[in-house]
Formats: C-alpha cells, structure tokens, sequence
C-alpha cells in the first residue's frame, strides 16, 4: 500500500527514467496522465480543451526534467494542466469556464444539471475562480494562474461562493 509521499505504480517506475531521458517512460508517463490532463482541460477550456490539452502535455514535457520533488508529480501536473488551460482559453479568445459537473460522480443528475446552471448563470470571474478551488488549487496558486493580486482571488473567491449559495437555495414549489 502506497504511503503518502509514494507514487502509484507505474508512475514510480516510469518516472525516474523519464526524468533521466528515457524516451518511451516518457511517452509511457504522458499516456498515463493524458486521461485527468483532459478532463482538467475540458473543465477549464471548454471548446479549447484539446488544443489546451497539447498545450499542457507539452509543459509537462518539457518542464518534467526540471522537477525538483517528484513525490508532488500530480500535484505538479495540475498546477501545469490548469495554467495552460487557462492560457490556452485566453489565447483563443474564450475566457475559461466553470468546471462541468459530471453527473457519473453525483449521487443525483438532476443535482448536476441544477449545480451547471447555477454556474453557467454566474460572471467568467467568478466561474474561473470556483473552477480552480475545485481542482485543489489555493488562493496563491489562482492568483499566479490568472495573473491577479492575491487580495482580488480571495474577494472574487468570498464573493463567488456567496453567488453559488444565494443561487443554488431551492425555490419554493
């Protein structure tokens, strides 16, 4: 059983080589991560998902010899993921979005379709910022991706969560 600090296998074996060189542990380490860089992608780029997917798996790449602590390779490759997605989403001239809901993690659909709502309703800023606290992301981990001073995240931040809150109460019938 993996501690804390251990990575699954087969990124503990693959790892080390792709760090070293190892042209097919990388390409190995890519196709293992390909399936959450995508969902993360498509979460924050929405229509520019797969070009931001390309833009993060590249990062990843090239960014992977450089890591310093390898136990914080997921962690790592969020960071990365949501950056380039959101560089990705401005590039193209969409703002990102508000992350999907998937309805297979939701212990009701029309939960997930009433949480969409409730986001597609609220401001780009505040999408943006509630779709990066749900990956994992702190204030100062947002603030470097969306290139905003600290103090603005945490009031979009308070301010969104209070939106989704008015918002998602239920209506009286």
């Amino acid at each position: 059983m993996n501690t804390a600090h251990e990575l699954p296998a087969p990124v503990d074996r693959l790892l080390p080589r792709a760090r070293a060189g190892d042209e097919q542990a990388m390409n190995d380490l890519l196709l293992h991560i390909t399936p959450y860089v995508t969902r993360v992608c498509r979460s924050v780029a929405h229509d520019n998902g797969s070009d931001a997917r390309q833009e993060a798996l590249l990062a990843i790449y090239r960014g992977l010899p450089g890591l310093r602590e390898p136990a914080a390779f997921y962690g790592w490759v969020r960071s990365v993921t949501v950056r380039e997605a959101v560089r990705t989403a401005r590039r193209l001239g969409r703002e990102p979005a508000s992350a999907e809901v998937d309805p297979r993690h939701e212990t009701h659909s029309l939960d997930a379709v009433h949480i969409n709502d409730v986001l597609d309703r609220m401001s780009e800023a505040h999408r943006q910022v509630l779709t990066l606290r749900v990956y994992g992301l702190n204030e100062v981990e947002m603030a470097e991706t969306l290139a905003l001073p600290v103090g603005t995240v945490r009031s979009r931040l308070h301010r969104a969560r209070r939106r989704f809150q008015e918002a998602w109460q239920p209506t009286a019938a």
